[in-house]
């Protein structure tokens, strides 16, 4: 990986580092817009966190078409049973 300026503050750069760290929840949506703008413009500029970007993101969407197991519906019912008891003794 690159080493990208950090700047401290709002300007928004991030290293490799950050940017690959932070991918995962840059993927499930889970960083402040601040953040999602900061990592996707590192993502623009570093080809090397860019491919690894790509890379999980068809991997995440492969493995979501591909691994979907239907649950039969009396275990989908004990589950939320158990759950339910654990949570209301």
């Amino acid at each position: 990986m690159e080493e990208t300026p950090k700047k401290a503050g709002k300007s928004g750069w991030v290293d490799c580092q950050d940017a690959v760290h932070q991918l995962y929840h840059y993927l499930d949506g889970e960083l402040t817009d601040e953040k999602r703008v900061a990592i996707a413009r590192h993502l623009d500029l570093c080809p090397p966190c860019s491919d690894g970007f790509d890379f999980e993101g068809e991997l995440r969407r492969l493995i979501a078409r591909k691994c979907r197991d239907d649950v039969p519906a009396d275990l989908k019912a004990r589950i939320a049973e158990a759950i339910h008891h654990q949570d209301h003794p």
